[in-house]
């Protein structure tokens, strides 16, 4: 080999080392911070078995059916992103906020993606950007990023390693947070070497009303969006309350209490209504109330599940709850009523303990009710499954739909 060939080949091997340092530096564990505040750092590696042993043994532990899922084809490389974001309800204050970035080990740099969004949760780090503590997560890893797809998922605000009190079912701030993670994401990938051509989003219960509203962001600001999928999403929160206060069900779940007490104390701290939580609340179960929202030390079962002793009387009449400030902000929180572009498919489950069938179909009844009919929204049945069973069972058809050409 000549000294000039040589030197060539020098030369390409330390480009080839320059252009890999990103991802080298994050392999360490350490962050790598970016500009606008961005940072991300490895966590993990989930290889192939792990990855399977989620789909055939975890997952079914978690919804407690049995589901048949496409096996993983390829280890992931999990990352927690931190980056910049603000709260539209208080005036745009700026926050920091975390979510995480699945990344297959798959030849190529151009993937397609799929943005996440997870269900309530009770835990701070029972969201994305702490996998090991978050079954559905892992099951969209295993399934989506185990099979060749970007995935990102926003932990809320006031959840992961947000300083912020949660803004359970805010719409705003949800809004927010998704797009915020989506922007960050792609700043991450790009210093990675990587990027992203399609956009796909889902999500599950909490998750699916946040992928909804997600969807009407992103289509005011003209992001395009390939298709949209949700199971068991809440997508009109007054009509979901409504029914747990007025029009209880025999299979209504008992933690539905909980419902209640994150959104009345997440709408007083976002909204800025002080007091409406304990206008909200009995007094007697207030401050166990204000210590499960706060995540504080307390024993659950003190929460009541019945909510004729943890929510006023006068809430049970129709006409007060609309009336009332709760009530108002809780009219406001819905995520159906545009003209929707986008293929979205709900799924729903005919047992489902939270979502009723008809709120299930909700936002394609609405779409086709207009004029001759948006028939841009469907939803679909996954058949007599409860609330976890709806997930696990609508994942692998998200997964079928998504990967259509």
């Amino acid at each position: 080999m000549s000294t000039l060939t040589r030197l060539a080949a020098l030369l390409a091997l330390l480009l080839g080392i320059a252009s890999a340092l990103p991802a080298a530096h994050a392999q360490e564990g350490e962050p790598v911070r970016l500009a606008s505040g961005i940072s991300y750092q490895l966590l993990a590696r989930w290889d192939i078995e792990r990855l399977n042993r989620i789909l055939e043994v975890d997952t079914q532990e978690f919804a407690g059916i049995t589901t048949s899922y496409t096996p993983a084809t390829n280890a992931v490389r999990l990352f927690r992103v931190t980056y910049p974001s603000v709260v539209p309800e208080r005036g745009n204050r700026p926050i920091v906020a975390t979510g995480l970035l699945a990344v297959p080990e798959v030849e190529g740099t151009t993937l397609p993606m799929v943005s996440y969004q997870h269900g309530t949760v009770y835990g701070e780090e029972e969201v994305p950007s702490f996998p090991d503590q978050s079954p559905e997560t892992q099951l969209m890893i295993a399934q989506f990023a185990g099979q060749g797809y970007l995935l990102i998922g926003a932990d809320y605000f006031g959840m992961g390693q947000s300083e912020e009190p949660e803004g359970y079912m805010v719409k705003g701030s949800h809004q927010q947070a998704t797009f915020d993670m989506l922007m960050a994401s792609r700043a991450v990938l790009a210093d990675l070497g990587l990027d992203s051509d399609e956009l796909f989003l889902a999500g599950w219960s909490q998750g699916g009303f946040v992928t909804m509203a997600f969807l009407e962001k992103l289509e005011s600001a003209g992001v395009p969006v390939a298709a949209v999928a949700t199971a068991s999403a809440p997508v009109d929160v007054f009509a979901a309350l409504n029914g747990f206060l007025n029009f209880p069900r025999e299979n209504d779940a008992p933690w539905v209490t909980t419902l209640f007490i994150l959104s009345s104390f997440s709408f007083e701290n976002y909204y800025g209504v002080p007091g409406l939580a304990r206008s909200v609340i009995n007094d007697e179960h207030y401050e166990v109330s204000r210590k499960a929202y706060q995540r504080q030390p307390f024993d659950p079962a003190d929460v009541p599940t019945e909510l004729r002793q943890l929510i006023r009387p006068d809430y049970f009449d129709p006409q007060f709850f609309a009336e009332s400030a709760y009530g108002r902000l809780v009219a406001a929180t819905q995520a159906y009523r545009w003209i929707i572009r986008t293929p979205v498919r709900n799924y729903y489950g005919e047992s489902d303990e939270v979502i009723a069938t008809e709120l299930g179909q909700l936002a394609m009844t609405y779409q086709r009710a207009i004029g001759n009919g948006n028939p841009q929204v469907e939803a679909i049945s996954t058949g007599p499954s409860s609330h976890r069973g709806t997930f696990a069972r609508a994942v692998p058809a998200w997964k079928t739909w998504f990967d259509e050409p």
